[in-house]
């Protein structure tokens, strides 16, 4: 692709947007976020706060562990943490630096102050607003769509900031980058890029997400998935890169306060798209040049893919984000066009009914299956076989499954979606 291109500048915006730096699970994080943006206008630790949230926030926060708390989970403890000790220019490393002195202080805050969570009036998957009181003045903020997207802000019942909420995906203004998007346009991209435009943001990836995968593998850390792979089944390079993508959410999962760099809003997303890859690239001695476009294949496709269904959903992001891990294999191992979007329409033929439940320690066992399926997918395609437009959800060409597998994730698991909360939450 030429760098004179809209297309060129278009997708480095996108990786730019995207491949960012968050040290916890984002739901809870976007929910401390806003309560430290809240304590800002408030200017005093407040005595009262309201959480309002969308059921897809409810749903990832409520098992997961918020880093810096001392092992604690949920809203109450997101919000607290951020009032407590957040620093939101950090943005979603807003609790990264938290001191012993303000943890210790955490726990006799959430003992002595009121804080009261409500389901959101919204349309959207990702709303959430935090309303902090303090004597007689109350200041509140609302992110929405993206997890640091403040839509509004309020003080004593003055509105200081406003700008529209809509859409389920991306802000307005990062829309038109996105329209340009399509798999052939991203393999053209990723063949061709000048690493040194890339090379900066997949090297911040690779060093913080080998980090935390190498932590979930030597570690203690939820269900330990990761080394559990490694014990049963041995060390070969195909079951190494299902155990480092594991091992990274084991460790995120539970409360590590090393950070990733996200994919699609996820961090989960983010290990999965890069840590086979990167596993296979060392079992390979891949050039580094090799391995940054096959880093840059797997981000973008799995970008591509949440473009569709939205940040949030019944359709767990892991799928996705396997099925392009499987491309960005494929990429290395000498695959060309053909071998990168057959890859992805076998794997996505597998792993496609996997629904997300939340956050918690059993996403490293679903990240798990859908590294395996992007790794069985090249390997059927390599061997002559494949699923055939007709099968399921496939449709001939990886336009046209992309674009039912939207369908699906975006508007046929919104019953699902409703359900799994209902569940979750005892309704």
């Amino acid at each position: 692709m030429n760098q004179n291109d809209p297309r060129y500048a278009a997708y480095l915006r996108i990786l730019a947007e995207e491949l960012v730096p968050a040290m916890g699970c984002t739901e809870p994080i976007s929910i401390s976020f806003c309560a430290a943006k809240a304590r800002g206008l408030l200017d005093t630790l407040p005595e009262a706060i309201t959480v309002a949230a969308s059921g897809n926030i409810i749903k990832n926060v409520k098992s997961v562990v918020v880093p810096n708390t001392g092992g604690r989970k949920g809203i109450e403890t997101a919000a607290a943490v951020g009032v407590v000790a957040g620093d939101p220019n950090r943005e979603l490393e807003v609790i990264a630096s938290v001191t012993p002195e303000q943890r210790e202080a955490l726990g006799h805050y959430l003992e002595t102050t009121p804080i009261q969570v409500l389901p959101a009036d919204t349309d959207l998957v990702l709303d959430v607003t935090v309303t902090v009181q303090g004597g007689d003045h109350t200041a509140s903020v609302r992110v929405a769509n993206q997890h640091t997207n403040i839509v509004s802000m309020v003080k004593d019942g003055e509105t200081l900031f406003e700008a529209p909420a809509v859409g389920c995906g991306t802000t307005p203004a990062a829309s038109p980058d996105r329209a340009l998007m399509d798999f052939d346009d991203i393999y053209d991209f990723a063949d061709t890029v000048d690493i040194e435009d890339v090379k900066p943001l997949l090297d911040r990836q690779i060093a913080y997400n080998t980090a935390i995968s190498q932590e979930g593998l030597h570690g203690n850390w939820g269900a330990n998935i990761g080394s559990t792979l490694l014990k049963i089944y041995g060390d070969d390079v195909k079951i190494r890169a299902r155990a480092a993508a594991a091992a990274g959410s084991d460790a995120r999962m539970s409360g590590c306060e090393l950070p990733v760099v996200i994919n699609s809003g996820s961090g989960n997303q983010g290990m999965t798209v890069s840590l086979p890859v990167i596993e296979y690239a060392k079992e390979l001695n891949s050039p580094p040049e090799r391995l940054y476009r096959a880093l840059t294949l797997s981000n973008l496709t799995a970008i591509y893919q949440k473009e569709g269904i939205g940040r949030l959903s019944a359709y767990c992001g892991a799928v996705s984000a396997g099925a392009s891990a499987g491309a960005g294999i494929a990429y290395l191992l000498g695959g060309g066009r053909a071998e990168a979007a057959h890859t992805i329409v076998n794997a996505l033929a597998i792993t496609s009914g996997i629904i997300c439940d939340g956050a918690k320690a059993s996403c490293a066992g679903k990240i798990a299956a859908a590294v395996d399926a992007g790794i069985l997918g090249y390997y059927m395609y390599l061997n002559g076989q494949e699923f055939h437009g007709g099968d399921g959800i496939i449709s001939k060409g990886i336009e046209s499954t992309l674009r039912n597998v939207t369908r699906l994730g975006k508007e046929g698991m919104k019953e699902t979606d409703e359900e799994i909360i209902r569940i979750m939450t005892g309704c």
